[in-house]
Parts: C-alpha cells; sequence; structure tokens
C-alpha cells in the first residue's frame, strides 16, 4: 500500500471513530461543517464550470441536510421552522445544480454558516451532550 493510499485509510478510520464518539452536539457541528465545506467545493467548482464535480458536491450537502431533517423532533415549533428552512436550502440548491448558477448555493451556504454559528453558541453554554432549557435567553434560534 502507498504512503498516500495508507495516509487516506488513516484519515477514514480517524473520520469514523469520531463520528462513532461525539456527543450530539458535536455531530450536529460535524454535519454543518461538512455541508459547508461540501458547498464551498461546489461553488468552486461551479465558477470553473466543472458541472460534474459541482453536481456530485451539492449532492452530498442535501445527503447532510436530509440527515439534518431527520433528527429533528417535530413537536417543537423550532424544529418545524428549521425543517421548513432546511426544505428551502433543498430548493435553492436544485436551482444552483440545474441552473449551474452558483448565487443559490451562496445563499445557501451563508445561511448554513449562521446556523453552525448559533448551534456553537448553543452548545458552548449549554454542552455537547445536553437539552437547552426552554426560554434560555439569546438562545432563539
Amino acid at each position: 500500500m502507498s504512503y498516500v493510499a495508507q495516509k487516506e485509510q488513516f484519515q477514514d478510520q480517524y473520520l469514523q471513530a469520531s463520528v462513532i464518539t461525539a456527543p450530539p452536539g458535536r455531530l450536529l457541528l460535524m454535519l454543518y461543517d461538512g455541508a459547508i465545506n461540501f458547498l464551498s467545493r461546489a461553488i468552486d467548482a461551479i465558477k470553473r464550470k466543472d458541472y460534474e464535480e459541482a453536481n456530485q458536491l451539492i449532492v452530498r450537502v442535501q445527503d447532510i441536510i436530509a440527515e439534518l431533517v431527520s433528527t429533528l423532533d417535530m413537536k417543537y415549533e423550532v424544529a418545524r421552522s428549521l425543517s421548513q428552512l432546511y426544505d428551502y436550502f433543498n430548493r435553492r440548491l436544485i436551482e444552483a445544480n440545474v441552473k449551474k448558477d452558483s448565487v443559490p448555493a451562496v445563499e445557501v451556504e451563508g445561511y448554513l454558516r449562521e446556523l453552525r454559528e448559533v448551534w456553537a453558541k448553543v452548545i458552548a453554554t449549554v454542552g455537547v451532550g445536553e437539552a437547552v432549557p426552554p426560554n434560555t435567553p439569546g438562545m432563539e434560534v
């Protein structure tokens, strides 16, 4: 096995171990980080007119958004609002992919960055594995 292949194998194993052992709050941030990373790369690919790569990366972002939706507890209003927002993200990503236009993707990337910052503050305030107490000041999403 070459050095590069061995390095990639170790990185994959590290990522798998990180995901398996991460507390829920950290997993949420990892999902946002992945979506932002893939979307940033997709935007670059669209600008380079590498539409095949852009498509693959946008699909990965949509997969992450689907995972975020699957974790929502719809008995809470904030979850229903996030679900609607994620649906909007998907529609904009479809538009970016079909029209080969980076503008909708840039919009979604901005929203993902904002949401990631909000969740990072929540996790820093409350803790990585705990729920936010109701009516916590400054924690409105």
